[in-house]
């Protein structure tokens, strides 16, 4: 089995882990000089390295092979969600985002939004265990918590799109204009407002929904997030 360690600033040819990796490999997992592992940035970067030396707070590898836009996604996915008050909830969905693909996550703040406030170091934590259990050399950018209106309020490029529950002429994920970048909102356990619906529409959101089904939150973001990844197959 092949052991994958994360750090974003891996330059050169020889690198050192830092010192809490350094105990997991040596201490937790027993790997020791001349063992095979596997380092990633998270912004692409692929590299086979072999430990050379075996100390538990500074473990340091030579860098063997290295492969950049290793698995890279042939789409981008910028997907703004309204945290949920159980807040284990948007973990779940973070985590299996990022296994299914994903670029790009905001936690978006709305006027029904039952939690306004999250710790973005521990999301970031959660990101980087799911980039690593699942072998991937990307992890998704995650953004600070931003209001609605503000999100609205800067022009993205490729298909814009708001999944809402309101009986509207709406269409279906699938048929979304399929154009490889994506900015796709979904709303609180008690869906957008009117008001910020046609606020969407108005700044160019194409209104789209996921079924007769009733989903919650996170469902319907990883519904979304795999109905895409699907697409581009």
């Amino acid at each position: 089995m092949m052991h994958l360690f994360y750090n974003p600033h891996i330059q050169g040819d020889s690198f050192k882990l830092e010192e809490q990796e350094s105990k997991h490999a040596i201490r937790v997992l027993r790997l020791v000089r001349g063992d095979r592992v596997i380092l990633v940035d998270g912004g692409g970067g692929w590299y086979e390295a072999v430990i050379t030396e075996d100390h538990p707070k500074r473990c340091r590898l030579k860098i063997e092979t290295e492969k950049q836009g290793y698995q890279a996604l042939s789409y981008k996915l910028h997907l703004a969600v309204a945290p949920t008050k159980n807040l284990d909830r948007f973990e779940w969905f973070l985590e299996k985002a990022t296994e299914i693909g994903i670029s790009e996550i905001t936690p978006l703040i709305c006027k029904r939004s039952e939690r306004r406030q999250i710790k973005i170091e521990r999301l970031e934590k959660i990101l980087v265990s799911a980039m690593k259990q699942s072998l991937k050399a990307y992890k998704p950018k995650l953004n600070e918590p931003m209001a609605m209106e503000e999100f609205l309020n800067t022009e993205r490029p490729g298909t814009l799109g708001i999944a809402h529950c309101y009986p509207l002429k709406r269409l279906s994920v699938k048929d979304l204009d399929h154009s490889g970048n994506y900015t796709l909102m979904v709303g609180p356990e008690g869906d957008f407002t009117e008001e910020e619906v046609s606020l969407a529409l108005q700044s160019g959101y194409a209104p789209f929904h996921l079924g007769s089904s009733r989903l919650r939150t996170e469902t319907a973001a990883i519904y979304i997030t795999n109905a895409i990844s699907l697409h581009h197959l």
